[in-house]
C-alpha cells in the first residue's frame, strides 16, 4: 500500500464558483452504474429537491427493492422499457417503448420542475439508435441552470462523454456471476 501525502490545494468556495446544470455519466462494464446514480438521487432528495428516476430497460410494473424504497420516500421512478431488451421477441416493439420514454424524459428535463433526472440504462437504446443521439445531446445542452442530469450503461458515445461534466466509469474487475454464483436478490436486482 503507498501512503499518500495529503493535499495543499487552499479550499475554494463552491458559493463563488459558477453554479448550471450538471450532467454526469456512469459507464463501463462494472457494477454499481444504477447504484451510483440512485445514490446521487438520494442525496438530492434529502435536501428537499425533486428528483425523477427513469429506467429505460426496465418495465412499468417492475418493483425490485429500489422501486419499493423509492416509492416510499417519495421519488418517482418509472420504468419505460419491457425488460430485458437484448431478449425480446420484437425489437420494434422495445425500439418503440424507449422512444416514447425518452419523450418523457426529455419533457420532464425541458420542464424544470426536477432538480435531478436519472436516465438510468438509457446507453443501450442510445447505442443501438432507438433514441437519437443528437436529440439527447440537444436536451442536455439546453439544461436550464438548476437541473442535473445523470445517464447511465455501459458503452456511453464518445459525443456524451465530451459533454458530461462529470463522467464515471466502473471497470470489471471480478464479478461472482463467473464464478458461478447467480444473482442474488438486494445485490444484483
Amino acid at each position: 500500500m503507498n501512503i499518500e501525502a495529503l493535499p495543499v490545494q487552499p479550499y475554494v468556495d463552491a458559493q463563488q464558483e459558477e453554479r448550471r446544470g450538471l450532467i454526469t455519466v456512469h459507464t463501463g462494464s462494472g457494477k454499481g452504474k444504477s447504484t451510483a446514480a440512485l445514490g446521487l438521487a438520494l442525496l438530492e432528495h434529502g435536501h428537499g429537491k425533486e428528483v425523477k428516476v427513469y429506467q429505460f430497460m426496465n418495465m412499468p410494473t417492475t418493483r425490485f427493492g429500489e422501486h419499493r424504497l423509492l416509492e416510499q420516500l417519495g421519488i418517482p421512478i418509472e420504468g419505460l422499457g419491457d425488460g430485458f431488451s437484448w431478449k425480446s421477441c420484437d425489437m420494434h416493439h422495445s425500439a418503440g417503448l424507449v422512444l416514447q420514454g425518452w419523450a418523457k424524459a426529455e419533457a420532464t428535463i425541458r420542464a424544470g420542475k426536477h432538480s435531478l433526472v436519472v436516465l438510468d440504462k438509457i446507453m443501450f437504446p442510445l447505442c443501438h439508435g432507438w433514441i437519437p443521439l443528437d436529440a439527447v445531446l440537444a436536451c442536455l445542452l439546453e439544461l436550464q441552470q438548476h437541473v442535473h442530469v445523470v445517464l447511465t450503461g455501459r458503452g456511453a458515445p464518445a459525443k456524451l462523454i465530451e459533454l458530461a461534466d462529470t463522467v464515471t466509469e466502473m471497470t470489471l474487475i471480478k464479478h461472482h456471476f463467473k464464478a458461478g454464483v447467480p444473482a442474488q436478490r438486494g445485490i444484483d436486482d
